[in-house]
């Protein structure tokens, strides 16, 4: 109970109601069925998944030669695909420019932002301190700090720090099942005015002209329903994990994405930092508060209805984890939400595939899939080179020793590459030692899989406010801006 004190605090916010909260949570599942995550595994999937087993068991009791050899031709086939995707993205240094938009006819549209907290007490100042830097007119900001309804210290200091700012809105979201960010996402957008909406998360510095570039965006193609914003990880220099996790971004937000973006084909979006049209948003359902990976399932659905998304220049700044437990529980929740978006895509996967078009069907395997099964095998590949090098038995093959090292191999190169994209040579220290981190993978995969059958739905949450913190410079150019700039001490 939150005591009297709670009852002062929750006088100067405002709570949603039981319907809200119930809408929140179960609109998307009961309007929405077959695209829901509430249900993990339809019996049809059950069914495909045993008739797969099945038959490789009978192929391999019959000729386990064959089987083998059958197997194996798959697995070649899948490693040169993705191997081949991720040198094209590493290969292609095309830094981006934003437009920043200018008011039309002196007016600027109502721009809603997002903050979902819980257990953020650390940092809730600064993220109001940051949400106030940004090159927006404060008339035209609506701003929702979402607390649950239990978190008393998170809400005493986001009060303190939103107080005498009519742009933040506290506002309550009483606890309840599921605790996930996107039933809390969901509550604020049914009280949101602006016509744009935007998510950031309680670590997010954003830079200050990011919604000015994602305005730009929206009025520069009328097909677009999301932009992203790449995040880039400040506290790098914190722990040997968070290196290794600050070149997962760059690779992932200033290759992988970009690429993605510029052949037209879906998103999976970070958590953080999407920036929607709101009336798209709402008609796609908005966010399943069922699936812990709800930004990646909202790109796809974005997607499977007819829209576009795409990238901006202007970062946010975030904090990675600085401990391998901290890492993990994240990145088994990653790697379950991932392997639940990708079920959902495949309840009815000529449907998928109808809606997305063939190519973006198909990247949705290489992006989500491969994703998943690479999480999965990292850490027994590297015991079969190990193998491979050490020991006088045949393991994997000429084949398939070569192409496990191609994939070391391009991997590394990615890295290099985030080097100069980024001007970040800081990359380059990490980049020698990722070989030991990829393998860490498979663990957080056997953490999620259990997930999934046990606590399909559960949250893990990541603590943040525990390292310190840099941002870079930001560029002043008054119309475009890029993303590369030198980092300079954050000061209290």
């Amino acid at each position: 109970m939150l005591g009297a004190s709670g009852s002062k605090l929750r006088a100067a916010t405002i709570s949603a109601g039981q319907a809200d909260i119930d809408a929140a949570s179960e609109h998307f599942h009961q309007t929405q069925p077959t695209r829901s995550a509430k249900r993990v595994l339809f019996w049809t999937q059950a069914f495909a998944l045993a008739a797969i087993v099945w038959g490789v068991a009978t192929l391999w009791t019959a000729n386990a030669d064959v089987a083998a050899a059958l197997l194996r031709s798959l697995a070649y086939l899948i490693f040169v695909v993705i191997i081949f995707w991720r040198l094209i993205a590493a290969a292609i240094l095309q830094p981006k420019l934003s437009r920043i938009a200018e008011p039309v006819c002196g007016e600027w549209p109502i721009y809603t932002i997002l903050c979902p907290l819980y257990r953020e007490g650390a940092v809730a100042a600064d993220l109001v301190a940051a949400l106030e830097r940004l090159d927006y007119p404060a008339t035209h900001l609506d701003i929702k700090l979402l607390i649950e309804g239990d978190d008393l210290d998170t809400l005493t200091f986001a009060l303190a720090a939103a107080a005498g700012k009519p742009h933040f809105e506290v506002l309550v979201v009483p606890a309840g099942e599921p605790r996930t960010k996107p039933k809390a996402l969901n509550v604020g957008l049914a009280r949101a005015r602006g016509a744009f909406v935007a998510v950031y998360d309680a670590e997010d510095r954003p830079h200050p002209l990011q919604l000015r570039a994602a305005l730009a965006a929206f009025e520069d193609r009328a097909e677009l329903a999301c932009v992203q914003a790449p995040l880039v990880i400040d506290n790098a220099e914190a722990a040997w994990i968070a290196r290794q996790f600050a070149v997962e971004y760059a690779i992932q937000f200033r290759e992988i994405l970009p690429l993605l973006a510029r052949m037209g084909l879906p998103l999976p979006l970070g958590g953080s930092s999407n920036h929607f049209r709101r009336d798209v948003l709402i008609a796609s359902g908005a966010w399943d508060a069922y699936n812990v990976t709800e930004d990646a399932d909202l790109g796809y659905r974005l997607a499977r209805d007819g829209w576009k998304s795409d990238m901006i220049t202007p970062p946010t700044w975030e904090e990675a984890p600085v401990t391998l437990d901290a890492w993990r529980k994240q990145r088994t929740r990653w790697i379950k939400g991932h392997a639940k978006t990708w079920l959902v895509l495949m309840r009815n996967p000529f449907k998928s595939a109808r809606e997305m078009g063939l190519s973006g069907f198909l990247s949705m395997h290489l992006v989500l899939g491969g994703g998943v099964a690479a999480a999965a095998l990292h850490g027994p590949i590297c015991v079969l080179m190990l193998a491979a090098l050490f020991s006088p038995a045949n393991v994997l093959g000429v084949t398939g020793f070569a192409l496990a090292l191609s994939g070391y191999c391009v991997g590394l190169f990615s890295a290099l590459s985030a080097c100069a994209v980024t001007g970040d040579l800081r990359h380059l220290r990490a980049a020698l030692t990722m070989p030991l981190y990829w393998p860490l993978a498979s663990i957080a995969a056997l953490c999620a899989f259990f997930d999934l059958l046990v606590r399909p739905h559960a949250w893990a949450k990541t603590m943040h406010g525990v390292s310190a913190r840099t941002r870079f410079a930001l560029a002043a150019s008054p119309r475009f801006v890029q993303i590369d700039a030198e980092p300079a001490r954050l000061h209290a």
